[in-house]
């Protein structure tokens, strides 16, 4: 249950958002283009990180370039 901690688990690396074009979900209202984040995992195909909510969610890789 690694998930419950996240928020508190010490930051991995730090990546800037380059866009919120999402072709499904709705990206903007957690992501800003522009913006660092906190990256707490990282698995093949996501980033979780601290979004604008405060939470940590995951979103795909193709959003974030490395800061």
């Amino acid at each position: 249950m690694n998930h419950l901690n996240w928020q508190d688990k010490k930051t991995i690396k730090k990546v800037t958002c380059i866009h919120t074009d999402a072709e499904k979900y709705i990206v903007n209202r957690a992501l800003t283009a522009g913006s660092t984040y906190e990256v707490k995992n990282e698995t093949e195909e996501f980033y979780f990180v601290v979004d604008n909510s405060g939470k940590v969610s995951g979103f795909y890789k193709d959003y974030f370039k490395e800061a």
